[in-house]
């Protein structure tokens, strides 16, 4: 790798095994290295190709429209996006690229994105850390007018005090902090979407080095005044108003922290922005509080909520509404109304099986895997009943030195500010004891920091001959994350039919994380016993 620098221009140049375009067939490597070079000789941030002594007609690539995808550990893929004004993106051409060896490949998709968040016309260290006008990853994903409804919530303190008066929430934050003191102390902590700073204060209260609150809203100014109030700790804590996609920073963080959770763990989307951070801003091998997210899932009965929903419809089948018949309308404002995803707290024991989980490693996972989140359902139903839907909640866990904490948002545990959700059928399906319920919940990302969401249910045969009666009744339903019913309600009373014994909700720690799905040992110990808001 080189580097070359004037007071007009920058470049940086690789050596690499070959490129080759996407639709060409495969050919072998040149007798000669290609050179990848990195320029804004014309005000533009561009990465070009050259071979001998030229450059490779046809091979310039916009930063400002590109992106880079990790084929493999040597090889990846360089998609040239078009530059015309067109709302649906089209891309000119891919460009496949074969290193030579790990590290220079791990150099080359670092220099691609720093290249990309950079005004290369400055020098590498800017003021508080100032932000570029390169279009980042979030504005080429997110719908402008999402974003700006986005930050402008996050900027109000109304809705900063709801999460700050979140005790589960704001003090399971806290004692992995002060628990983990010798996480922090004398380190550098990046506090990825800040909000009010009060994850900082607490990282700073720990002994942190120095930290730096990421903020994107206008909130970033209330953090500023927040950390002024208390200066034996805002000495050592810096506020940078800026998407973490974009933000420069003159040091790299040792911990992340964040609490980038939203309904279902994956709404709004700012576990990339996390994953994001951690590729950019983060040390190798660098904490990360939380570390793990796993989303759990149970089928459930509850004929108060189908009931309640299927009621509204009521209103699109009167004939003679002022002298309009509105039931053309009624088979919409029925699908409608079931596509709504409902939050609220239920009781435990209206799930119909014990839940399983489907786990998200933020030290490993890839901002790419939550685009597009596909996981195959299968239960078990403890009880004879009609199944109404899917029942979802998560947790999260602060992998500390000292000690492991785990926040939960299970249905029986305190509640929180996300209570739960269920995803309802519109045609429920009757299963018996011991009878197997198998489905998928797929689900889809989309610009409006949400999630398309398909979950399909189906009850299998039992009794002999069970693997050959294959499936005898099935529902599906799409909804839409982003527009949920707020139902907000505490769990119903609820009477246990004689024929159910209560299932036992699960604790955090018991439902185990499978070595297929992480690698690092120590997250297969439970957390220890007095970790986080433990169920009873």
């Amino acid at each position: 790798m080189e580097v070359l620098a004037g007071q007009k221009h920058k470049h940086l140049e690789f050596t690499l095994v070959a490129v080759s375009e996407l639709s060409s067939p495969s050919v072998p490597p040149p007798s000669t290295p290609v050179i990848a070079r990195f320029s804004a000789d014309s005000g533009v941030a561009e990465l070009r190709f050259r071979q001998d002594s030229g450059f490779i007609d046809g091979f310039n690539v916009n930063l400002g429209t590109a992106q880079l995808f990790k084929l493999g550990p040597l090889k990846s893929l360089c998609i040239s996006g078009s530059s015309d004004s067109n709302k649906e993106k089209s891309f000119a051409r891919g460009v496949t690229i074969l290193f030579r060896n790990e590290e220079e490949s791990r150099d080359f998709h670092s220099a691609f994105e720093q290249w990309q968040n950079e005004d290369v016309t400055q020098g590498m260290h800017l003021p508080n850390g100032a932000i570029s006008d390169v279009k980042s990853k979030f504005d080429n994903k997110i719908e402008p007018s999402s974003a700006k409804m986005y930050f402008h919530y996050y900027g109000q303190l109304l809705h900063q005090q709801n999460m700050l008066q979140d005790y589960v929430r704001t003090g399971t934050y806290y004692a992995a902090v002060i628990e983990n003191r010798a996480d922090f102390t004398g380190r550098v902590v990046v506090d990825v979407g800040a909000g009010s700073g009060i994850l900082s204060l607490f990282a700073a209260q720990a002994g942190a080095k120095h930290v730096y609150a990421v903020e994107a809203s206008e909130m970033a100014e209330y953090a500023r005044k927040l950390i002024a109030g208390n200066p034996s700790l805002g000495q050592r804590i810096t506020v940078i108003k800026g998407k973490v996609e974009e933000v420069k920073l003159p040091e790299k963080a040792d911990i992340l922290i964040s609490e980038p959770m939203g309904t279902l763990l994956v709404n709004e989307r700012m576990l990339e922005s996390y994953i994001i951070a951690r590729d950019r801003l983060l040390v190798p091998k660098g904490k990360m509080f939380p570390s793990v997210g796993r989303i759990h899932m149970a089928p459930f009965s509850d004929e108060y909520l189908f009931v309640e929903i299927a009621n509204k419809t009521l209103f699109w089948q009167q004939q003679n509404y002022y002298g309009v018949d509105l039931t053309a309308l009624h088979g919409s404002a029925f699908q409608g109304y079931f596509s709504q995803p409902v939050v609220d707290a239920f009781d435990p024991r209206l799930l119909v099986s014990p839940p399983m989980s489907h786990v998200i490693d933020f030290n490993e996972a890839k901002e790419e895997d939550l685009y597009e989140i596909d996981i195959p359902l299968k239960f078990v139903a403890s009880v004879g009943t009609r199944v109404h839907g899917l029942a979802c909640w998560f947790d999260v866990l602060f992998n500390g030195s000292t000690v492991q904490r785990w926040l939960t948002t299970a249905p029986g545990a305190p509640t929180t500010h996300w209570y739960q959700i269920r995803c309802v059928l519109s045609q429920p399906i009757y299963v018996m004891t011991g009878q197997e319920i198998t489905g998928q919940l797929h689900m889809v990302a989309h610009n409006a920091q949400s999630y398309t969401i398909n979950l399909t249910l189906s009850a299998k045969m039992w009794g002999p001959g069970a693997e050959q009666g294959g499936i005898i009744q099935s529902s599906s339903c799409k909804l839409d994350l982003k527009e949920p019913y707020y139902r907000m309600s505490q769990p119903q009373p609820y009477t246990t039919a004689q024929d159910q014994q209560p299932l036992q909700l699960l604790q955090p720690q018991d439902i185990p994380i499978h070595t297929d799905d992480l690698e690092e040992p120590k997250l297969l110990q439970q957390p220890l016993e007095n970790s986080g808001a433990l169920l009873q």
